[in-house]
């Protein structure tokens, strides 16, 4: 039975949409090879992601005692968080709002067998 690793980062102020676009990138990779891919992306939610990772990793090494090498990326998911209503006004007493969208973040690390 393999092991699930997993590490959570809540409310990150990215929408769940352009979180997606960089965790589709690791997806199914080592870990290792995937925190290489992070480093190099310029989106915003890449570094909180590379971060959420490599915490994952060292979730492994500590609780499991499972080596950095033999991890990869088996889940990785980002779901909606509360949005944050704003609001500006226009013109003619009009109401412009805005949407101030966050994301939740799931790694799940599984050890290659």
């Amino acid at each position: 039975m393999a092991i699930d690793i997993q590490a959570k980062l809540s409310n990150l102020n990215t929408s769940a949409q352009k979180a997606r676009l960089v965790i589709d990138l690791v997806r199914g990779k080592p870990a290792l090879e995937a925190l290489d891919i992070l480093k190099f992306i310029p989106n915003k939610s890449a570094e909180p992601v590379h971060k959420l990772i490599t915490s994952a990793v060292a979730n492994g090494e500590e609780n499991f005692g499972v080596s950095r090498e033999d991890l990869y990326v088996y889940k990785i998911f980002a779901d909606e968080a509360p949005t944050r209503k704003w609001r500006r006004f226009g013109a003619r007493g009009r109401f412009k709002p805005i949407l101030k969208r966050s994301s939740h973040v799931t790694v799940i690390l599984r050890e290659v067998e």
